[in-house]
């Protein structure tokens, strides 16, 4: 691949690359570049949004650079503050060990493994005494922190920061001295942090690395972050039908956007390519999404079961094959039975009872393929078979006895 090729990969979906110059320099000094990405092991599971670095550590990894992926253990027990307007609750050390050996299972569905370099800040840090760390922190002003967006808002707002939440960036950027990184991937809200590990590393007599800043990732709802809290998420551990069915359900516009930092057989002049035939017309964004919903199934599990799962969608949506494909959700219901609306609701396919009344006078609900508009339907322990509203939302489900 030519530089000019690699330069194009490097920079897909990037928000901003600092200092592009000097990437340029040191691609051409034909040696592995040591790229770095830092993750805190705060929950057990990842969801799409943390491969938005695991992508781009994959792609440099394709172009013959070495990755490090490193596991904020002692990061973690700090609280990444970032983004907060309250102080984080730090984890416990078990905690930090039980959700940090989860990840190293997870990262190699993305990276490959034997190419890949899993390192702990607690390496470097659990050897540091009081005195070096005191060292370590003379490095930056409390002026300089608050230049820092969130911590600027909590101070102006009269709430509290503490003086650990000062260390987190100082110790993230020690991160890249240790490690002696050439490149720091993050997102575009970790920026603070990763100049300031250009800043170390010039104190410490090394070559400031270049930094690369990735976008977040709007969860299914568009709008917001991809989030565990808001719900909007899919984890790369969920089964191969959960993930095609949410994928299948996003906006079209937020497609071009998860092609962009997601796929990685979709190059950007197909995507530019596919992106003018549906605005012609000519072809039904449905297909597109079909294809990037295959290609993260096959990622995160493998080709048969990203199979099984299109067809378990096409059983539902497209009225297309054995919808016993899907997975079988138990619902808990009183003896006498659950209102068909609220057992919608139960079932996850509408947010509200009321959002299911609608629907049921919009005619978009249906039982096992059949329109349901009598909202006193009410359906007894012992059923089974298929809740679907409209044509993205359904649910194969088992009702109990409660």
């Amino acid at each position: 691949m030519s530089q000019a090729d690699a330069l194009q990969l490097i920079g897909r979906g990037a928000d901003e690359i600092l200092k592009l110059e000097d990437l340029q320099q040191r691609l051409q000094s034909g040696r592995p570049l040591r790229i770095k990405a830092g993750f805190d092991p705060t929950a057990p599971d990842l969801h799409l949004g943390h491969t938005v670095l695991l992508n781009k550590m994959r792609q440099f990894q394709d172009l013959g650079h070495q990755v490090i992926f490193l596991i904020g253990d002692f990061t973690g027990m700090i609280g990444d503050p970032t983004g907060k307007n309250v102080t984080r609750k730090p984890l416990t050390r078990e905690d930090v060990l039980a959700n940090a050996r989860t990840y190293e299972d997870q990262v190699f569905k993305v990276l490959d493994r034997e190419k890949t370099e899993v390192r702990f800040n607690s390496e470097w840090f659990g050897k540091m005494g009081a005195a070096d760390m005191i060292r370590l922190a003379a490095q930056h002003t409390v002026a300089r922190m608050l230049e820092r967006d969130d911590f600027a808002k909590r101070y102006a707002a009269q709430q509290s920061i503490a003086l650990h939440e000062f260390l987190y960036p100082l110790v993230q950027g020690y991160d890249s001295v240790a490690l002696e990184a050439d490149v720091e991937l993050g997102g575009t809200d970790q920026k603070f942090n990763l100049l300031m590990g250009r800043g170390l590393q010039e104190h410490y007599g090394q070559k400031p690395q270049i930094v690369l800043t990735m976008p977040l990732l709007e969860g299914l709802d568009g709008v917001n972050k991809m989030s565990k809290s808001l719900g909007n998420y899919i984890g790369i551990g969920e089964p191969a039908i959960d993930i095609v069915t949410k994928t299948m359900k996003i906006g079209d516009a937020l497609m071009w956007r998860w092609i962009e930092l997601l796929s990685f057989d979709i190059g950007v002049d197909e995507a530019k390519a596919l992106q003018a035939e549906v605005a012609s017309g000519a072809l039904n964004p449905r297909d597109v999404k079909l294809r990037l919903a295959r290609e993260l199934a096959t990622r995160f599990h493998d080709a048969a079961q990203a199979e099984t799962a299109i067809a378990g969608w096409h059983a539902v949506v497209r009225g297309e094959g054995d919808t016993s494909l899907l997975p079988l959700q138990d619902v808990v219901v009183p003896a006498e039975g659950l209102r068909i609306g609220a057992l919608l609701t139960a079932a996850g396919v509408t947010p509200s009872n009321s959002e299911a009344g609608r629907k049921l006078k919009e005619r978009a609900v249906k039982v096992d393929g059949v329109v349901i508009e009598d909202a006193q339907l009410q359906l007894q322990p012992g059923f089974e078979g298929v809740l679907q509203v409209g044509k993205r939302n359904f649910a194969r489900v088992r009702l109990l006895a409660g």
